[in-house]
C-alpha cells in the first residue's frame, strides 16, 4: 500500500479544445484507457465525509484507491489487487487488503460497501516543466465530457501555471468536479427522471 497527497487543478474543456490541446502537445497517439469502478455504502457515507473509494483497472492492473480530504488537496491511499479481490469487492463489498481497511476503519461505515456503476476514461498524459498535464475523455452512464487537469507538488505555483497554460491557449477556466461527484450526479439525475 502506498500514500500520497494529491494536489490537481482541473477545468472542463469542450470537445474542440480537447482536441486541440491533443494536438498542440502531440498526444493523439499516445491515449491510454481506464476504468474507474465506484463503491460506497447504500446511503453514501464515504461521500458524505468528502470521500471517494475506486477500482482503477488499466491494461496493467488493478489498484483500490481512497481519496479522502487532506490539508492540501487529497490524501490518497493505494493498494494493488487481484481479479479475485476485486471480484469479493464487487459481489460481496469485501476489502481483505489491511492497510486500506485500516484506512477506512476512520469512516466507522455502518452498512456494507456496493458497486455505484463504471466511468471509462481515454487519457493522454504528458510532463511539463510546471507540472503533469492530464487530457481526459470520459464516458459513464451514457455520457461524454473532456477535462484538463494539472497536478502539482506545490499549490502557489501550480496554480499559476495552469492559469498560464488555460490562457495561453484562450481557455476559460470552468470549474470541474470530480469524476465521481459528475458520476454521482447523473447517476442520481437519471433515477429522478
Amino acid at each position: 500500500m502506498t500514500q500520497e497527497v494529491e494536489i490537481e487543478f482541473k477545468s472542463m474543456l469542450t470537445k474542440e479544445e480537447y482536441e486541440t490541446l491533443l494536438s498542440e502537445y502531440r498526444l493523439a497517439d499516445h491515449i491510454k484507457w481506464q476504468a474507474n469502478d465506484y463503491f460506497d455504502t447504500a446511503t453514501f457515507e464515504l461521500k458524505k465525509h468528502g470521500a471517494a473509494l475506486r477500482i482503477r483497472e488499466t491494461k496493467k492492473g488493478q489498484v483500490l484507491t481512497l481519496k479522502q480530504p487532506h490539508n492540501v488537496g487529497l490524501l490518497e491511499t493505494h493498494a494493488v489487487i487481484t481479479e479475485e479481490e476485486a471480484e469479493n469487492l464487487f459481489k460481496y463489498g469485501i476489502i481483505r487488503d489491511e492497510q486500506m481497511l485500516a484506512a477506512l476503519a476512520s469512516f466507522d461505515l455502518t452498512g456494507p460497501l456496493e458497486h455505484l456503476g463504471r466511468l471509462e476514461t481515454r487519457r493522454a498524459e504528458k510532463e511539463t516543466p510546471d507540472g503533469l498535464l492530464v487530457l481526459d475523455e470520459s464516458h459513464y452512464l451514457e455520457k461524454r465530457d473532456y477535462e484538463i487537469e494539472f497536478e502539482v507538488t506545490d499549490e502557489t505555483a501550480g496554480r499559476i501555471a495552469f492559469e498560464r497554460l488555460l490562457a495561453g491557449h484562450d481557455i476559460p477556466l470552468r470549474p470541474a468536479k470530480n469524476k465521481i461527484v459528475r458520476f454521482m450526479e447523473e447517476k442520481m439525475s437519471r433515477s429522478e427522471g
